[in-house]
């Protein structure tokens, strides 16, 4: 069951805060061997529902529940970029994992997002309410990450994390976005990762 909007969507509380010791493992590799080119980076964790911001040099910014596509699965259908929505099956909603090259943009409504992927039409942007339905806001508020599976790829932050932490490092300059995967290891996506074995 879904629980109320309130401000929990706009902030977690610091037990919640910390960073998992797999994302803290990827932040520190990305930062170890360069691969967010001394820009600021951001980890989406698909399995736990949550956003990490970092500075350039890996101190973590801010931390966030996020929605994410209501599919399961790591990668983005071929061509999604190019249908309409109402053309995409529910299980090709799909939040892709990966590294991407972040940039600021806008969307057709005029709002400011930050890109993904532009070919495959995934961006991260302030969460919409207009659809009531569902219920998105409580989404955002729940402690259950399945809650949060409802878009159609794209990554939804709070309006008031937006504002204070997504925009101002990417926003108006090129970052660097690593979406963890969920069904694959996540050495599968960043070679920059240390070998198990190691």
């Amino acid at each position: 069951m879904l629980l109320q909007a309130s401000g929990a969507a706009e902030a977690i509380s610091p037990a919640v805060d910390a960073e998992p010791a797999d994302v803290r493992m990827v932040a520190q590799a990305a930062v170890g061997t360069r691969d967010n080119q001394g820009l600021p980076f951001a980890i989406v964790d698909k399995k736990r529902a949550r956003v990490f911001i970092y500075g350039a040099r890996g101190a973590l910014q801010g931390v966030s529940p996020v929605l994410l596509g209501l599919a399961r699965g790591d990668d983005s259908v071929p061509g999604i970029g190019e249908r309409k929505m109402s053309e995409i099956r529910p299980e090709e909603r799909t939040t892709p994992a990966g590294r991407f090259n972040s940039e600021p943009g806008v969307n057709l409504q005029g709002e400011d997002i930050v890109w993904l992927d532009y070919d495959a039409a995934v961006s991260m942007h302030r969460v919409r309410t207009n659809n009531k339905k569902e219920r998105r806001l409580e989404r955002l508020a729940s402690a259950r990450p399945e809650d949060h599976r409802i878009s159609y790829g794209c990554v939804n932050v709070p309006a008031g994390f937006y504002d204070a932490h997504v925009k101002p490092l990417f926003g108006n300059a090129p970052g660097v976005i690593y979406v963890l995967p969920e069904n694959k290891s996540a050495r599968e996506y960043f070679k920059f990762m240390p070998d198990a074995g190691r």
